[in-house]
């Protein structure tokens, strides 16, 4: 018998129930082709709509849900931006599972509009500290403070994951910060990198300013193969990079801890679109995937993914943002369907 995994999975608030719904289709459909395959979902409530209901955006009793699964499949969800509010759903998990690296691919699809047709790179980002750790303040009316912290800790653990995946990649490594102007912060993260880096002769390392970076990924973005950065300038660079190869629809991340993981589409809630069936369900599909991959389902990664190519070839069911005219669902019926085939 094959073991069953407890999949916490949060639709979310926009259009997150949409796409959660055509994952969980696409997910369906695999565990009927493939007997190996066990999932037993449990949805719960988290996102925007909560903190008027519960006045949190993650009540205690999904968090509970979270706790007693093997993973999280997370639907993007609406942040509020208003001094006090509750941080987002996914920087509190973070925070609480120490989901420390956070991993993006990007890779060139088929016939799909893409800067070069050969990109295909990672970005690695450190997930738990850095500005988006939230410490801000107000020290006098009209004069905020963010703190930046970095610790060489966090630095050289994030690190690790990175040059691990160019291991299995193209051994090679680049990372970017700006320690030329944020000489102490991001000066231990980049000794932190250089210390790892060590343990790792095989793998070239690569060194760049975090501005440098972001032109570098327009100029030669298929020269890259893991890109290793803090927090929110991996934020950055991993929306710049998805564009390169044909937008947020398409993109996925998994934040990843030494005992659990969480997966989301790269998108937010697009709260404008919510209930049309017509966003692009392929980034939330791609997350399922790589929560496959963390689950040790390697075959049923592998399976999920050709039936997206395939799909995408065919160049028969594609959303609006693909140049074509299909609903979220029928997009995933497409795919469910290959993956039967």
């Amino acid at each position: 018998m094959p073991k069953a995994f407890k999949i916490a999975v949060l639709p979310g608030d926009g259009i997150g129930p949409e796409v959660t719904e055509a994952a969980l289709l696409v997910l369906e459909a695999l565990q009927d082709s493939m007997k190996s395959v066990e999932l037993r979902f449990e949805k719960a409530e988290a996102g925007y709509d909560c903190i008027r209901k519960y006045g949190t955006n993650l009540p205690p009793e999904t968090l509970e849900i979270i706790k007693g699964s093997d993973a999280c499949l997370k639907g993007p969800m609406t942040t509020p931006e208003e001094p006090g509010s509750p941080p987002s759903v996914a920087v509190t998990l973070r925070k609480l599972f120490d989901l420390y690296a956070n991993i993006r691919p990007c890779k060139s699809l088929p016939k799909v509009p893409c800067f070069k047709p050969n990109i295909d790179l990672i970005i690695v980002r450190e997930n738990t500290e850095g500005l988006y750790s939230g410490k801000e303040f107000e020290i006098s009316p009209g004069v905020g403070v963010a703190l930046r912290v970095i610790t060489r800790r966090a630095s050289e653990r994030v690190a690790r994951v990175a040059f691990k995946l160019a291991l299995k990649r193209r051994k090679k490594v680049s990372f970017a910060h700006k320690a030329n102007v944020l000489k102490l912060t991001d000066g231990i993260f980049k000794e932190a990198v250089m210390k790892v880096a060590e343990e790792y002769p095989d793998v070239e390392l690569e060194e760049l300013h975090v501005d440098a970076m972001a032109m570098q990924l327009i100029k030669r973005p298929e020269s890259f193969d893991v890109i290793l950065t803090t927090n929110m300038f991996g934020d950055i660079l991993s929306d710049e990079a998805a564009q390169t190869v044909g937008g947020l629809g398409l993109a996925a991340g998994a934040n990843i801890g030494d005992r659990f993981g969480m997966f989301e589409p790269v998108h937010g809630s697009a709260p404008k679109y919510a209930g049309q069936n017509k966003v692009n369900p392929m980034a939330m599909i791609f997350a399922a995937k790589m929560m496959l991959d963390y689950l040790g389902l390697t075959e049923a990664a592998l399976k999920v993914e050709k039936a997206v190519l395939d799909v995408l070839h065919d160049g028969k069911f594609l959303t609006y943002d693909l140049g074509g005219s299909s609903t979220t669902m029928e997009v995933a019926k497409a795919i469910a369907e290959k993956i039967k085939a």
